[in-house]
């Protein structure tokens, strides 16, 4: 394409929010102009299901549930006045208890204030805060946040230690929605125990985010916890960053929570537009829909331009995946759909992955993220006329013109810059286009049975390792082969073997091999 077409082509499809400081560039997606038209009609059918979803409809099926992250920043579009209250009661609630910790009106045990955060929690309960914490956090905020995201033993030996001489001055927050997510309740029993070790209360330095008359909300309240913030059924992990499980942990680390919730509210607003070209979620919606030919057909890389943005990419994976990646659509048919995400940041990736991305399988599109703004100050020359930040713009650009000419194709997305309110921005833009796409693909995107079934086979494995140790302490003294074990809890022999495996490795091991023993004939006693 000559740069006259090319510069037309722009123009023409280069959506512009300036109320929101947002612009998006679908001209390096090689469509042609009969597909806006094609798609215009299925769009506007996915903007009304959309409308019917924030006015209440039952939108996650299998749990019979409303789906209303949308009314956490505008209470008003709630379909009970109750909701809207208590949504407005928690904001009010998270930036007083943020007050009180960050001014000392509430202390911990020992010393005059908090200055650390763990957070405990996996998923969405973890990815939101973590990516708001390391977008906007700063080296002078009055807290550091720290997580546990997992149940890595390891891993929660390696953030103890970490903690060790900061744990009297640690405010631990649990968020679990149930209170019986098994990751978050183990590291929540390890990390409870680490304090008892160091003489402190574990409820005078923590706080739930929870749903009401669950497990975790009483045992809060049974133990004299802090606080416990709301967690509704309605909101589900993943677009849980604007509610406590988000706002808390940033309002602690002095981030302006009122304007990351006037960015996604003001997002909201622009992406409700029914005009197709004046609405940048459902562009990119329909970007998506395009690329991957309505079947998954190519991934999504993203590339945000800042090191701040790091851990988007990580957040929309689960935003993105877990929302489309279905194995049935809505009437019951086999569709596996899903759209891939991966991406870590540039420049860093031209020095990684882009020599693929230009030369080698032509499977993705990429999504580049563009900040305009480079800093607050003013930014010194590293060479004449030319600032880090003129090069960090010229790499985003000479990727993004160095993929297109080997016809790969890109969005970009370009913010001013990069604040509380535009990564509210963001975050809404990216949920907004979720819904969309689902509605153009005829899937569930508020339903996750892939996750509840990995939690069930989890749950049977575990119990058949409870089998396991039980006959071996019954037959003590007597070595057994793994396939001879099996043979007696009737189970399958690979499983048993895994957990054989693990429960005989190391020191101390719950069970007992002989060393140097070949891996398969190897027997096994309870240690």
């Amino acid at each position: 394409m000559n740069p006259n077409d090319q510069w037309n082509r722009f123009k023409e499809c280069l959506c512009v929010s300036p109320s929101i400081g947002l612009r998006l560039d679908i001209s390096r997606m090689a469509f042609d102009d009969a597909l806006i038209e094609q798609m215009r009609e299925p769009m506007a059918k996915a903007l009304v299901a959309m409308q019917a979803i924030e006015s209440g409809a039952v939108a996650n099926a299998s749990e019979n549930r409303m789906v209303g992250h949308y009314w956490l920043r505008a209470p008003e579009l709630a379909p009970d006045p109750a909701i809207a209250d208590a949504i407005r009661k928690a904001v009010v609630d998270v930036k007083q208890f943020a007050s009180d910790v960050l001014f000392g009106r509430i202390k911990p045990q020992r010393g005059d204030g908090f200055y650390v955060v763990l957070l405990i929690g996996i998923g969405g309960s973890a990815l939101g805060p973590q990516l708001l914490a390391d977008a906007l956090g700063r080296p002078d905020d009055h807290t550091v946040v720290q997580f546990i995201d997992n149940t890595d033993p390891d891993g929660i030996d390696r953030m103890l230690a970490e903690l060790d001489e900061s744990l009297a001055e640690t405010l631990t927050i649990v968020v679990s929605k149930s209170g019986t997510t098994r990751e978050t309740r183990n590291a929540m029993v390890e990390v409870k125990a680490a304090y008892e070790r160091a003489g402190l209360d574990f409820g005078k330095h923590a706080v739930a985010v929870t749903g009401e008359g669950g497990v975790l909300a009483k045992q809060a309240h049974e133990q004299g916890w802090l606080r416990v913030f709301p967690m509704w059924d309605w909101v589900g992990g993943r677009t849980s960053v604007t509610s406590a499980v988000g706002l808390l942990p940033a309002a602690l680390q002095g981030i302006d929570v009122d304007r990351l919730i006037a960015g996604a509210r003001d997002c909201d607003m622009v992406t409700r537009e029914p005009d197709l070209m004046q609405n940048p979620a459902a562009l990119l919606a329909l970007m998506w829909h395009y690329a991957g030919q309505g079947r998954r057909r190519r991934d999504m890389v993203i590339l945000p331009y800042r090191d701040r943005l790091c851990l988007f990419g990580r957040y929309l994976q689960q935003l993105v995946m877990e929302s489309l990646g279905k194995e049935r659509d809505r009437g019951g048919q086999v569709v596996h759909q899903g759209l891939s995400v991966y991406g870590n940041k540039g420049s860093t990736d031209q020095h990684a992955y882009v020599q693929q991305l230009r030369e080698g399988i032509n499977n993705f599109f990429v999504t580049f993220i563009e900040v305009l703004r480079d800093r607050d100050g003013p930014s010194p020359e590293v060479e004449p006329g030319i600032t880090s930040g003129d090069y960090l713009n010229g790499f985003l650009h000479g990727t993004r013109e160095a993929l297109s000419q080997a016809g790969r194709e890109s969005i970009t997305i370009t913010v001013d810059r990069l604040d509380a309110y535009s990564v509210g921005v963001l975050i809404a833009l990216f949920e907004r286009a979720v819904g969309l796409c689902a509605e153009l693909i005829n899937v569930n995107a508020y339903d996750q049975p892939g996750v509840e079934a990995g939690k069930k086979a989890a749950a049977a494995f575990l119990a058949l390792q409870g089998e396991i140790l039980q006959h071996l302490r019954s037959n003590a003294g007597s070595g057994q082969t793994a396939e001879q074990i099996a043979e007696a809890v009737d189970a399958d022999v690979e499983a048993v073997f895994h957990i054989l495996q693990h429960l005989s490795a190391g020191k101390g091991g719950r069970v007992k091999t002989a060393e140097g023993q070949d891996v398969f004939d190897a027997r096994y006693q309870a240690g």
